[in-house]
């Protein structure tokens, strides 16, 4: 248990994040922190559900926000906790892929960027919160995305990692995916989003709250605003390695818009079943396989501290 009387911030980093270890840079986020204001609490995650509830303990404390220091998935579990509270989530982006550092346009912490932790930790604690859409998959919340299929079938192979592992980062994703096409050859649903009714045979269908995918390398929606109270649904059509690679060079192109092996769907509701079960994955982290997934959209249900400019290119003004 963690004394939380006198702070009015919670940092919680992940000590298995990333390819540097971070705790040794904590101290430089909490000075930073302290600079600009806030009273710091600081614990260490055990796991992704010692995340979240470090993160709802914050909110039943009424913090004013929680900093977590990891990847993609550190940050999901952390706003899992945060739902429908009046506590902000600022995202200090430490992990392998920093999907969410891409979609906000700052620096994530690597080698290269050793001084980004410190400097993103002033960015944020200087910011307004921004209240944005969250997703339930099956009744578990995500940040970023829902997918079932190929994308969770890789990061089911790859996660957990050794984090000498992490430094092959996105050449061992595609390898991995590669791998995975000599296995998987797609699966056939039935969808309903909202009003829609669609069933066809897919490589991977997923539910994308952000614009980046793929490792952060391409835009799976680019347009997208995370406060519109609505997700896409994107339903990637084939069955063989062939269409699994034009489905990647189309994304990277931005071909994938008007592909005619691509489909859109904006949806506030949809259900995905199948007669087999598939992997599932969210916010690059896997989860239990089904035979099917309800997902729902519960509109600007988390406040997330971010940079004016990231606000002003993802927020939609008239959602506000």
């Amino acid at each position: 248990m963690y004394n939380m009387g006198m702070a009015d911030a919670l940092l919680v980093y992940n000590p298995a994040a990333g390819r540097i270890p971070v705790r040794y840079f904590i101290g430089g986020v909490i000075r930073a922190l302290n600079d600009s204001g806030w009273r710091v609490e600081v614990a260490e995650s055990v796991n992704g559900r010692h995340t979240t509830q470090l993160a709802r303990m914050a909110a039943q404390e009424n913090f004013r926000a929680v900093f977590a220091v990891g990847g993609d998935g550190t940050a999901g579990q952390a706003a899992s906790g945060l739902i429908g509270s009046q506590t902000a989530l600022g995202v200090l982006p430490a992990g392998t892929a920093n999907v969410w550092a891409r979609e906000l346009g700052v620096n994530a912490f690597t080698l290269f960027h050793a001084r980004s932790l410190r400097q993103n930790a002033r960015l944020l604690a200087e910011s307004e919160p921004c209240a944005v859409d969250v997703g339930l998959c099956n009744g578990q919340p995500f940040l970023m995305w829902a997918g079932v299929g190929l994308d969770a079938m890789t990061v089911k192979k790859l996660e957990p990692r050794e984090r000498f592992e992490k430094y092959l980062g996105v050449p061992e994703y595609f390898a991995t995916t590669v791998w995975n096409m000599t296995l998987w050859h797609g699966m056939n649903l039935r969808v309903l989003a909202d009003e829609k009714q669609v069933e066809g045979h897919y490589l991977l269908a997923v539910a994308s709250n952000i614009r980046h995918y793929v490792g952060g390398v391409a835009q799976i929606s680019p347009s997208a605003f995370i406060n519109d109270g609505q997700m896409d649904l994107w339903l990637l059509s084939g069955s063989t390695l062939a269409d699994a690679f034009r489905h990647f060079f189309e994304m990277r192109a931005g071909r994938h818009l008007t592909s005619d092996l691509a489909r859109c769907i904006p949806f506030h509701t949809a259900h995905i079943e199948s007669d087999i079960a598939f992997p599932i994955q969210m916010d690059g982290e896997p989860m239990l396989g089904a035979t099917q997934v309800d997902i729902e959209v519960l509109p600007r249900s988390l406040r997330v501290l971010m940079p004016f400019q990231s606000r002003e290119r993802l927020c939609n003004p008239s959602s506000s």
